[in-house]
């Protein structure tokens, strides 16, 4: 009886002793980081549910480096931002001899048998991925490091100013969180410090233009668990005060700022420099002449149908706000004055075109303003030339005339017609004041049409494009 109990003590020892010998040399020259990492991840030294056993709180040291950035539709506030995220921690039980020839060990096999911080995405919009990462790399060092980096590739939503669309500068945020252990447990920190992401050799940017972007710590007064809301149910009433409880504590949290602009020389090739051209060429009507009715309609009637046409198609792109937005108000300027050039040619038909009054002869080609400029300043002149400035009045309190006086002898002299000379001797130039020429009136319209609509518009585009670049300025400061 004694006998066989003695015959498995006897092996029980013996597997203990090779057990022991398997152990001092698993870490030999020859055996491979399989080998390796079956030893340490065995379930009688390590458990994976276990924070790795630091006397502190375990730091994880995060690190992003970007890969590419692309907006598809420029109108539109989602960026597609794909990096390489990059996880540093310490964990004792996986130190390792310095007996193997390998200065790291891989082990992305082992995958799912690692402690692995659990990072949360917050406040980014979605993963064009699946939400298990499937490119990823695990290295353990000698001393226990762990290096832990994978893919994601997000689809940012974006928060811009649409009030000043395009003039806006699009900021992109999301957070990396560990959504179950609190400060004291993790925390996170950025490698070395980093203030900025990493970018590399060959970041590609397709209709994305990142003028700036800026890591920190998280603010905890925007910190979703700060709220305490939760959603409410299906039958629509709202989460238990447990609830909120349980969201609510001290997490370690960092947090990205991205800062885009958008391509405004294409606005300006698109939008702006079309626009410009078609209301100036409304203003050309402004120099035909007032009855050339076929061109001057061609005109007014084209652009007006034009812009309309490079508005519409334009504006179907552009995101739906209900305030008024940049877009709105150039839209709103530029048909306006458009709109404007063809009530001029209007006005100015009809006017040209009524029944002249007492049979005034206008003689057609005769500019209004030069044509006026003699009688106005001859009549400087008189006035200026009279003694009191002014006409001189009989007993009766009626104004004398004027008149040229040939008596006078080879100089030219002035007289009123009741005194100086005599009546038959004297040539009377009554200045009648007649009515205008509607032409002439007509003609007065365009004249001032062509100084009054280039000048406000270029007052119009000087101060839209200050406005708005001021706004542009005044938020890449921030």
């Amino acid at each position: 009886m004694g006998q066989p109990w003695m015959l498995v003590r006897a092996a029980a020892i013996l597997l203990v002793t090779r057990q022991t010998l398997a152990l001092s040399d698993i870490f030999e020259d020859g055996k491979s980081d399989k080998e390796i990492l079956d030893n340490l991840l065995r379930a009688t030294r390590y458990d994976k549910r276990l924070l790795p056993p630091v006397q502190e709180t375990v730091k994880v040291d995060v690190s992003v480096l970007l890969l590419s950035l692309a907006s598809p539709d420029e109108s539109s506030l989602k960026y597609e931002v794909e990096f390489l995220l990059q996880q540093q921690w310490f964990d004792p039980r996986l130190k390792y001899s310095n007996q193997s020839r390998y200065d790291f060990l891989n082990a992305i096999h082992h995958h799912n048998d690692i402690w692995l911080p659990d990072t949360y995405f917050i406040m980014h919009g979605d993963f064009k991925d699946p939400l298990i990462p499937m490119h990823f790399s695990l290295r353990i060092y000698r001393n226990g490091t762990v290096f832990y980096s994978m893919r994601r590739h997000l689809i940012l939503s974006c928060q811009g100013h649409l009030n000043i669309f395009p003039f806006d500068d699009p900021e992109c945020s999301f957070s990396l969180e560990s959504i179950s252990y609190e400060m004291k447990s993790i925390k996170y920190v950025w490698k070395n410090d980093e203030d900025v992401l990493k970018k590399s050799s060959s970041l590609a940017t397709l209709n994305a233009y990142l003028i700036k972007n800026q890591t920190s710590e998280c603010n905890h007064k925007n910190n979703w668990r700060e709220d305490g809301n939760v959603p409410a149910d299906e039958d629509g009433h709202p989460g238990c005060d447990l609830c909120q409880k349980q969201f609510k504590g001290n997490y370690s949290c960092l947090g990205v700022r991205l800062i885009f602009t958008r391509d405004r020389a294409f606005y300006f090739t698109t939008v702006f420099i079309p626009g410009i051209i078609l209301v100036t060429s409304s203003f050309i009507t402004f120099w035909l002449e007032w009855n050339a009715v076929p061109a001057r309609v061609m005109i007014g009637v084209t652009t007006m149908l034009n812009f309309f046409t490079t508005s519409n198609g334009f504006r179907s792109t552009l995101p739906v706000v209900s305030n008024l937005t940049a877009m709105n108000v150039w839209d709103g300027v530029c048909m306006c004055f458009i709109y404007a050039s063809l009530l001029e040619f209007v006005c100015v038909n009809y006017v040209g075109r009524k029944r002249p009054l007492h049979n005034v002869v206008y003689r057609p080609g005769e500019n209004p303003v030069i044509q006026r400029l003699p009688a106005v300043l001859s009549r400087i002149g008189i006035i200026l030339a009279s003694p009191l400035g002014d006409k001189k009045r009989d007993s009766t309190g009626v104004a004398n005339e004027i008149v040229s006086c040939t008596n006078c002898g080879p100089n030219p002299c002035t007289h009123t017609a009741n005194n100086g000379c005599a009546a038959e001797s004297c040539l009377l130039q009554v200045r009648k004041k007649e009515p205008p020429h509607p032409i002439r009136v007509a003609k007065t319209i365009d004249v001032i049409a062509r100084i009054t609509f280039p000048t406000a518009f270029a007052v119009f585009l000087i101060f839209f494009f200050y406005h708005y670049s001021s706004y542009t300025h005044s938020d890449s400061q921030k």
